[in-house]
């Protein structure tokens, strides 16, 4: 029987050795033109996961992701999806139901992957996808296919809500959690 969900717009980005999957809320139009996450350069993602310390250089994805930056992304232990595929201008124009809907989605992905944490970037798609209305960025409660689920800041470029630092100590701290860097300070 063929598989009634859609084609995949931006394939996850994920592997055996993903250890730590963050999960944007959808494609963006860039994203979904060159088929790369976090593709448009006003996005922090790539930014903050190297002054994080979790990759040794900053991701360019303008023009999708090049095959030596994807296995240097794999090889790091990190993976990225997004729990919804429909690509908008911003994720305010999704509907809700597409949010629950991408959690079954999210969850499917989840179970075929051994995972240690599950980051979902945005406290309102959190919030609404998983039915959590007083959720708080952070660890959660509940976990995702038995990995520890963390609501962390969304890095888009209209979240002025922080910073570049505040991403970088975020996504750090997952990392730590999921066992692919140390708990030293990466700064110099």
């Amino acid at each position: 029987m063929p598989d009634p969900r859609p084609a995949l717009i931006m394939p996850p980005l994920i592997d055996e050795r993903t250890r730590l999957l963050f999960v944007g809320i959808n494609p963006g139009l860039r994203s979904a033109e060159v088929a790369a996450p976090f593709a448009h350069r006003s996005n922090r993602f790539w930014k903050a996961l190297h002054a994080a310390g979790i990759l040794d250089r900053v991701v360019d994805a303008y023009d999708g992701v090049t095959p030596p930056d994807r296995e240097h992304i794999l090889a790091r232990g990190v993976g990225v999806s997004t729990l919804v595929q429909r690509a908008t201008r911003a994720a305010d124009e999704l509907a809700p139901e597409e949010l629950v809907a991408g959690v079954d989605d999210l969850r499917h992905l989840v179970a075929e992957h051994d995972l240690a944490v599950v980051a979902m970037l945005g406290i309102g798609a959190y919030r609404t996808g998983f039915g959590r209305r007083k959720a708080r960025q952070g660890v959660q409660e509940e976990t995702l296919g038995g990995a520890e689920l963390r609501v962390l800041p969304n890095p888009s470029g209209l979240n002025a809500g922080s910073t570049l630092a505040d991403l970088a100590t975020a996504f750090r701290e997952a990392a730590v959690a999921a066992g692919i860097v140390d708990g030293e300070d990466p700064s110099p």
